[in-house]
Formats: C-alpha cells, structure tokens, sequence
C-alpha cells in the first residue's frame, strides 16, 4: 500500500486529484489537506505518507519550503510536486532542493498513478511533455513554442500589463497603478488571451513566466 498525503489549495483540483487516486487499490489518501502548513502538521502528527503530492505553489506554506520543512522533521518520504509551470528555473529548483518528481497540472490520470509508483519505488519523475522538451533540447531542435512566444507582437502597455497580472494584481490595482480605467485594463487582458491563445488567468501567468516575460 502506498500512502500518500495530497496538499493542494485548490478544492475542485484537490477533489479531482483524490477521485483519480481513490480508484486504485494500492493507494491510500491519508490526508488531503488545503496548504502546506496542514501538509507539515499532518507529517508531524505521524500521518503516515510514503509520498507527498503537492503543489508546488501554495499560498501560505509553498511546496518548496513543505519539503524542506519535513526533511526537519525526518521526514525520509518522497515528495512529487504538482505546478502550472514548466520553466526549466523552477524545475530545476524543485530537484536541486529535494524533489522526487515534477509533474505539470494538465497530466493525465494514468502519468498522474504512474509517476506516484516511480517516485515511490526509488526512481525520480518528469512530466512526459517536459522530459521530451529536455530531449529536443539536447538534441539541437529549437523550441517552437517559445520561439513562436517571442515573435508576438505584444505592445508595451500589454507586456506591462502581463507583468502586473503575472504580480496578482486585480483589474481595479492594474488601473490604479497605470491611471487608465478598469475597462481599457479588461482590453488588454482580453488581447492578451487571445494573442497567447490561453483562456484564464492561471494560463496567462504560465505563458508569462515561461517564455521569459517575468522573473
């Protein structure tokens, strides 16, 4: 049996990620908890967890720092992190400070069960998609997508207003701080859907840290 300990912030995505998980019979949920402070008590009350899987990004507690804060406690487990993000920046941070795994959010069920086995059975994990962009990497093929990112015609006012939307700032806050009104601000966010052809916030930020518009 594996036991596992699912911190997610989001509850329609935590929900889901259990539905997934409860369907098989070597797994068992033994927490599924909102961030990572509850994912550290949990540990700390001796929940038992062969694997944590939790996202990355966390309000409150982050998944970077839920690792290093059970490794304090001992905590000699496996640690698969969940992220939107695909910047080489952040999964080589993952790594480098612990990670088992690094799974992108849009995995499907069946890479989701497979990388918990991996990771549980003493192997590390990377999202097939992001394994194979590694290996065009090392194999001298550009990427396209980011390549096509680039040549965007983005005017400076959208590029700040990616950056800011990328800071959390609301409609009302990007419209304050640029002294424009809040429906030239719903423009631009809307222009900036559709040029990166991504359809909420959560896509738009990705797009933004990925191809190098934020840091």
């Amino acid at each position: 049996m594996i036991n596992i300990i699912l911190a997610e912030d989001h509850q329609i995505v935590r929900n889901s990620i259990r539905a997934i998980l409860d369907e098989q019979d070597d797994f068992a949920i033994r927490a599924a908890v909102a961030d990572g402070f509850e994912a550290l008590n949990a540990l700390r009350t001796n929940v038992p967890a062969d694997v944590v899987l939790a996202d990355i990004n966390m309000s409150g507690l982050d998944g970077i720092s839920l690792l290093s804060k059970a490794r304090e406690l001992n905590y000699t487990g496996k640690v698969l992190f969940l992220s939107l993000l695909d910047s080489e920046k952040y999964i080589a941070g993952a790594f480098l400070a612990g990670a088992d795994g690094y799974l992108l959010k849009d995995v499907g069920p069946e890479e989701l069960v497979f990388a918990i086995r991996q990771v549980h059975s003493g192997y590390r994990y990377l999202s097939s998609t992001l394994a194979d962009h590694f290996i065009n990497k090392f194999l001298g093929k550009p990427n396209v997508r980011l390549a096509n990112a680039r040549s965007m015609d983005f005017t400076a006012r959208e590029i700040e207003i990616l950056r800011l939307i990328s800071e959390g700032m609301t409609n009302n806050d990007m419209a304050g701080i640029l002294n424009i009104s809040k429906r030239t601000v719903e423009g631009h966010r809307q222009t900036l859907l559709e040029k990166t052809h991504t359809r909420n916030t959560a896509a738009l930020i990705r797009f933004a840290i990925t191809n190098g518009y934020v840091i």
